[in-house]
């Protein structure tokens, strides 16, 4: 810009000198006139050496100005570190200790991790096993205003808690789509590694590039859970870094950062988030309702045979629960799914990750030997439908609690019935509620729904019944009158 410029004051004083006046050349543009007979002098423009470090300056600040940096300098003011104090149950060691605490003993311990405003009324995205089992859980903005933070919900299966806190001039990331993020496009990830070894809580930043999406990952024995559909980047995630957001080169957040795999316990490139879009979903449901409700097809896959090579393609129906949407699209077992709503599976785990994408009422498209077949999904008022219920009394829909429930619901049992439906009159005459799980009737331990039902019909008429349940964590008893 500065060699146009003084180039063109040199062309226009070079046509008014032509006339040999003096006048026609304004103000003391003469200094800097080429001197006369000098060809080389029309070839190279005038300028100072003081202009041209201006410009370099100017152009070296342009440089430092990535995409990366001002990414990081749009969401980085809204990712908060969350520090969180827990009460842990600690079992006797020996025979002297348990003298002195019977049955065990508890004692508070400190955890830390990240998240990230999304909505301006204060609400928090972060990671379900940041704040898992937390008493108290504090915020630190980046700009170093602490703020105690409320649990609104949390989801074990997709690893998400929101938070709530109240303050003023909260900060909001902006918020883009993990729909549409592309295979090698930057990403960055922004949180607070190794929290409590720095003084100061503004976020750090790591960059790499978007290295997978759909990945489906199946924990060791070390590892807590599946993550399923999960959005691999080679930015380097570190612990502390959990909760935080991954964040596209616009500054958007597409991810909650949640999991590395690692041999050593620190970044190898192998990071792992949350779909953005999962996780909102997730949100919405858990401020809005109080928990999550999953979208259900009422059926149930398998893998199909792989090739010689260990490759298989597709998955196959292995149960269809009559009535379900499933199965008013007449598909039935023994189905084979090459793909759903545009995605292609490969194994049972592709399908379970569509689902958690859903919500109660999105069209679901699958591909049945090359023709599409439209399947409504539906809302349950359980997080796992496919468990078949048992109705006990005309009025008590019962289902048998999973593994997969009882991660869903967090519960201590580890089997029981879990109240799916009841009545007015009967919730008031037994004094349970729906999401109760039934573990023992008078002295018998009950295991599954069925069992429920047959103890029932043993009992029937017998007068008194003890109910022993499972709520909110705690064991509750009832005494019940057979009539």
């Amino acid at each position: 810009m500065v060699r146009r410029t003084l180039w063109a004051a040199g062309l226009i004083l070079l046509v008014g000198g032509c006339d040999n006046s003096a006048a026609s050349v304004p103000g003391n543009a003469l200094a800097v006139l080429p001197r006369a007979g000098s060809l080389a002098s029309l070839a190279e423009p005038a300028y100072t050496a003081d202009s041209v470090a201006l410009q370099e300056s100017v152009d070296l600040d342009t440089s430092r100005r990535t995409a990366i940096v001002r990414a990081a300098s749009r969401t980085a003011p809204a990712v908060v570190n969350i520090s969180v104090i827990r009460t842990e149950r600690v079992q006797a060691r020996s025979p002297w200790e348990n003298f002195f605490m019977p049955g065990g003993g508890q004692r508070q311990s400190a955890g830390f991790g990240s998240g990230v405003i999304v909505r301006a009324d204060g609400i928090v995205l972060t990671n379900d096993h940041v704040v898992r089992d937390a008493v108290r859980i504090k915020v630190t903005l980046a700009d170093g205003r602490d703020l105690d933070a409320e649990l609104l919900g949390t989801d074990q299966v997709t690893d998400i808690a929101v938070l709530r806190v109240s303050g003023t001039d909260l900060p909001v990331a902006p918020i883009g789509s993990s729909d549409d993020v592309l295979i090698g496009e930057w990403a960055v990830a922004i949180g607070n590694p190794f929290a409590t070894y720095f003084s100061d809580a503004e976020p750090t930043v790591t960059a790499g590039v978007i290295s997978a999406v759909g990945r489906n990952i199946v924990p060791s024995s070390q590892d807590e859970g599946f993550y399923l559909g999960m959005i691999q980047t080679d930015a380097s995630i570190n612990p502390g870094n959990s909760g935080g957001p991954l964040v596209n080169a616009l500054g958007e957040v597409i991810g909650i950062n949640a999991s590395i795999f690692s041999r050593s316990g620190g970044s190898e490139g192998l990071g792992f988030a949350i779909p953005i879009n999962r996780a909102l979903r997730i949100a919405d449901d858990l401020v809005e309702h109080g928990e999550v409700r999953r979208a259900w097809t009422g059926l149930d896959v398998e893998p199909v045979e792989a090739d010689e090579w260990g490759r298989t393609r597709g998955v196959r129906v292995s149960r269809v629960v009559p009535g379900s949407p499933a199965d008013r699209a007449a598909i039935a077992p023994g189905d084979r799914l090459l793909e759903a709503n545009g995605r292609g599976l490969a194994a049972p785990l592709d399908f379970e990750a569509l689902l958690l994408d859903l919500r109660a009422g999105d069209a679901l498209s699958i591909r049945i030997d090359g023709q599409p077949r439209p399947v409504q999904v539906v809302a349950s008022g359980l997080p796992s439908l496919a468990a078949t219920r048992v109705t006990v009394l005309d009025e008590i829909d019962l289902v048998s609690v999973t593994a997969q429930i009882r991660a869903e619901r967090g519960l201590m049992s580890d089997d029981g019935a879990m109240v799916a439906a009841i009545s007015e009159r009967m919730s008031t005459q037994l004094g349970l509620q729906v999401g109760d799980v039934l573990v023992q009737i008078n002295r018998a331990r009950v295991r599954s729904a069925e069992e429920v039902a047959a103890a029932f019909q043993a009992l029937r008429g017998r007068g008194s019944l003890r109910l022993y349940f499972e709520r909110n964590g705690q064991y509750v008893a009832r005494d019940f009158y057979w009539r």
